[in-house]
């Protein structure tokens, strides 16, 4: 029975004092009475609540270093925001789409609010048409996309899908040689998206009346910059384009939306590299005004001014002495 006593002592022991095996312990009389002196020293030496805060310390490092990928991703979406196009292809499948063939997704719960639509390729063109069906013959929302490079700039834009049931149409009209990996899901709190309030912008957003265009350049630490277009209920006709260096588009996005206020149009452009500008031209007549915000969305903190800048005879002072031959 004092056999059985002590081992039931010895099974009762803490979380973290169930992995320490003391050095001394032998066999027989000799283990039973260093297990004792063991025991009794854990009870001078540590407190209970000490050794039960030590065991749930181990357990929180365990349980960091198991789920390493989001612990990774939660810190990443506190220091600066993280692609959209990455968290859906990360948390989904893709469904690949190969050239001229069309995939639908429908949502047919009312709480659907909006949609997440991203698109990607192994590094040639992406060439698109976007559409959104609600109810037979009706389109209140399409676009066509072009990416020069589908790897290098994956597209990501949030559709918004009130009033369910809805159906995003993607139809891949490239060639048969350029397939594209697509993916649509709701928008959920899982997803850090931006967000779909000109309020939440730094800069006061500008109006672009029916005809105009407007350029926004960016730094090159600026890595991805956010577009957000409404109008004040009136139908949304655009052209977004991403240019880099003297017209030299790099994506295209050409929209339509029927209403502008209900159906707000948002989406994050990656501009790696120098020398990017965005440009917005209103495609609509000139009683069609629409509002757009446009601001940098990712910024890379460790770009040195010391990196090479396309276009650098462009600087002040610089080749600025050059002496005229006419």
């Amino acid at each position: 029975m004092k056999v059985n006593s002590k081992l039931l002592t010895l099974c009762s022991l803490p979380a973290s004092s169930a992995f320490i095996v003391p050095s001394t312990l032998g066999s027989s009389s000799t283990s039973l009475a260093a297990t004792r002196d063991y025991m009794r020293q854990l009870e001078t030496s540590a407190p209970a609540t000490g050794t039960d805060s030590y065991a749930r310390n181990l357990e929180d490092r365990l349980a960091s270093l198991e789920t390493g990928g989001s612990s990774m991703r939660a810190n990443e979406a506190s220091g600066y925001a993280p692609s959209v196009a990455r968290q859906v292809f990360d948390n989904k499948r893709p469904i690949k789409v190969q050239g001229g063939t069309l995939k639908t997704w429908t949502f047919a719960s009312a709480a659907v609010e909006a949609v997440h639509v991203v698109m990607r390729t192994e590094g040639r063109p992406l060439d698109a048409d976007v559409e959104l069906w609600q109810g037979p013959d009706n389109t209140p929302c399409k676009m066509r996309v072009y990416v020069e490079d589908g790897a290098q700039r994956p597209f990501s834009c949030m559709v918004a899908t009130p009033r369910g049931p809805n159906t995003i149409a993607l139809r891949n009209i490239g060639h048969l040689e350029f397939p594209l990996d697509a993916q649509v899901v709701a928008d959920t709190p899982d997803i850090i998206a931006p967000s779909t309030s000109m309020r939440d912008f730094a800069d006061e957003p500008l109006i672009i009346q029916g005809g105009a265009l407007r350029t926004y350049p960016f730094d090159p630490s600026v890595q991805s910059v956010q577009v957000l277009l409404n109008t004040d209920g009136r139908p949304l006709n655009s052209r977004i384009e991403l240019l880099q260096g003297p017209n030299n588009i790099k994506q295209v996005i050409e929209l339509y939306t029927e209403d502008g206020m209900d159906r707000p149009f948002s989406m994050v452009l990656e501009t790696p590299g120098s020398g990017n500008v965005i440009r917005i031209v209103n495609t609509a007549t000139v009683e069609f005004p629409l509002t757009a915000g446009v601001e940098a969305y990712t910024i890379d903190n460790e770009f040195s001014d010391f990196e090479p800048v396309l276009g650098g005879d462009s600087s002040e002072g610089f080749m600025s002495s050059r002496r005229n031959l006419f």
